[in-house]
């Protein structure tokens, strides 16, 4: 098999599995409607990361990267909606505590994040090296 058609599949591969498990963080957030151990600044600096990288990616010309990179940023928004609309509804409910209790759903946990950021920097093998993403 062809070096570069290797490299692209291992690349769209990882960005599958990537945004496969940032998705079901985001729907568990969704499902669960609770906001426990989710920051408003996890969002905020996955969008400015995300962002970062979707120049960068576009810069180099890394279309997996370009690719991978637009769809997180996409979860990032969707995530920031959630949270918000969760606390919203956390605090019309005045239930106590109901914004900070529940399932924990954090998107883009550490691990995550780390394999993330090292996906979309240094490729595939990074990201492996970072932390396991769960």
């Amino acid at each position: 098999m062809d070096k570069e058609l290797m490299t692209d599949l291992i690349g769209w591969f990882s960005t599958a599995v990537l945004v496969y498990t940032i998705g079901r963080q985001v729907w568990a957030q969704w499902r669960t409607r609770s906001t426990a151990g989710v920051s408003r600044w996890l969002f905020v600096g996955q969008l400015i990361a995300s962002t970062g990288f979707v120049v960068y990616s576009f810069l180099v010309a890394n279309w997996v990267f370009v690719v991978s990179n637009v769809v997180m940023l996409v979860l990032a928004v969707l995530g920031q909606f959630i949270f918000m609309l969760n606390r919203r509804r956390a605090a019309r409910s005045g239930e106590p505590g109901s914004a900070s209790t529940g399932a924990a759903a954090a998107v883009g946990s550490g691990a995550a994040m780390a394999a993330a950021s090292s996906f979309a920097s240094d490729g595939p093998a990074a990201a492996t090296r970072s932390g396991r993403v769960t």
